[in-house]
């Protein structure tokens, strides 16, 4: 059974006096494995706690209704996690079956009680965003929309930086080349990873790359959580002089007030909030003031639903964002965001779809595809290590 891409689904916009209603009779749930070309490392490696990283797992939701409508979702996790995800979702999707698919809010609470006695953040949210982002797609195809404008876009292109060409396991000269492609595919702003043990290898290789790139072009740091707060302050005074557009996860990623307290210091700007996992989560950080940058990350805090009421509070707040990953996603949830964003460009996931976004002069184009404007790969379909249909294929 292939349900998303189908030109059915493409062509299937609701017609005038046509009934809104619909109910969702089967989804299709996969597991699958993304290897990497090369494994990469970043401070997390270099200070022993994780091992570099070979391989993304993404679970995929695939969302069919009795009218013949579809949608397509996705969640990820990095080193572990995968199969959990899967494992949960296919525990909790039967609830969706039968149920009205235009009700995303309502459905969202209904699979996070499902699970609750797990939490209602982490692994279990994660699994459920694969759901509540294929029901937004869905939604997004009915109206013949991409989910941007669906969502409200303020604008049809997003800023976008590179973050996979600059990874610690990277030698500087590999950096400065990548960098070079990166802009000449049409990319505005190079990151690069820091948190080495040896801080002045950090300096050198930063001060390199903004040589290499001259100072009219967008240049952002991460450090991956790796430095303690004095660390963070003496090396954030020091890549002051760089210009760089932030400081991404200087310290831990729940120590609100060592990123408050750096924020409060720094000129440089302070980024943080890719690995919270709730709405309470950020909704703390950004009462800190412990950022000037909020990284929300649609499927690890529980889908679209949950990102939308993170962005509200962050418009509130006065911040600019830039969400991490998934730029297939986030690509339109920044396009609807009110003030300053970026999107975080990793070619990674290009292997899984049919589909390339589009970077020009700088930055990503909102694609005019109804929903995400994303269908699944034969290439995808191969990496696929387990899959499960719920509920049946109407007559």
């Amino acid at each position: 059974m292939t349900i998303t891409g189908s030109p059915e689904a493409e062509s299937a916009a609701t017609a005038p006096g046509e009934p809104a209603t619909d109910r969702i009779t089967r989804i299709r749930l996969s597991l699958v494995h993304l290897p990497l070309h090369t494994p990469i490392s970043d401070a997390k490696v270099l200070t022993g706690r994780q091992k570099p990283l070979t391989e993304v797992a993404f679970l995929f939701a695939e969302v069919g209704t009795e009218s013949g409508r579809e949608g397509l979702g996705f969640s990820y996790s990095k080193r572990a996690g995968g199969a959990g995800l899967y494992a949960h979702a296919t525990e909790i999707a039967p609830e969706l079956i039968g149920e009205d698919p235009h009700d995303i809010g309502r459905l969202w609470q209904k699979l996070v009680w499902a699970g609750a006695s797990v939490g209602r953040s982490g692994l279990a949210t994660q699994a459920i965003a694969a759901l509540d982002i294929a029901l937004w797609d869905l939604k997004a195809r009915r109206a013949a929309l991409p989910l941007a404008k669906l969502l409200g876009a303020h604008r049809d292109s997003v800023a976008c930086y590179n973050t996979s060409g600059g990874f610690l396991s990277t030698p500087v000269e590999g950096i400065l080349e990548n960098a070079t492609a990166s802009l000449s595919r049409g990319i505005g702003g190079i990151k690069v990873k820091v948190g080495h043990p040896d801080s002045a290898t950090d300096i050198r290789r930063v001060e390199a790359v903004r040589e290499h790139l001259g100072e009219a072009v967008p240049l952002m740091v991460d450090a991956n959580q790796q430095w303690n707060r004095a660390t963070a302050q003496r090396i954030g005074s020091v890549l002051e002089r760089f210009d760089l557009t932030w400081i991404e996860e200087p310290v831990d990623a729940y120590d609100t007030e060592g990123h408050a307290a750096l924020a409060g210091k720094l000129d440089t700007p302070v980024a943080t909030g890719e690995m919270l996992t709730s709405i309470g989560e950020h909704r703390d950080l950004l009462r800190a003031g412990a950022c000037d940058f909020v990284q929300p990350d649609a499927p690890r805090v529980g889908g679209i639903t949950p990102f939308l009421r993170i962005a509200a509070l962050a418009d509130e707040h006065h911040l600019d964002m830039a969400p991490h990953f998934a730029m297939e996603i986030h690509l339109h949830l920044a396009a609807a965001y009110p003030r300053t964003t970026w999107v975080e460009h990793f070619e990674w996931l290009e292997p899984l779809f049919n589909e390339r976004l589009e970077c020009r002069e700088g930055r990503m184009v909102v694609p005019d595809r109804p929903g995400l404007g994303l269908s699944l790969s034969d290439q995808s379909h191969a990496w696929t290590t387990e899959q499960t249909t719920v509920g049946h294929r109407t007559t």
